[in-house]
């Protein structure tokens, strides 16, 4: 059964953003992160050394483990950040800066 039913939820409707020049759904309410994990990407950043993939680590922006460039802006933590309509994600490499 699908949760909403459940509670009852009537959340509003869906909205658009890009990720990577891909436009995925989104939901009100919701962060970057779980924007990205509904569309199915599990990560969205490379460590500065070695180029490791990374997404959500701890979910409650302590450990910057899932820091991603929104609408231009570098090292912004996934996991608190309301995602809105119209929002540009990208995948951020390293540290994010450029040089």
């Amino acid at each position: 059964m699908n949760p909403y039913r459940l509670v009852r939820a009537r959340p509003e409707p869906a909205f658009t953003v890009t990720f990577d020049g891909r436009e995925i759904e989104a939901l009100p309410g919701q962060t970057v992160a779980a924007a990205l994990w509904s569309a199915g990407v599990t990560a969205w950043r490379t460590t500065r050394g070695e180029g490791r993939p990374r997404g959500v680590f701890c979910g409650i922006g302590v450990c910057f483990d899932c820091l991603v460039t929104v609408n231009d802006r570098a090292n912004t933590r996934a996991c608190l950040v309301p995602v809105r309509p119209g929002d540009t994600i990208r995948t951020q490499d390293g540290i994010g800066h450029e040089g």
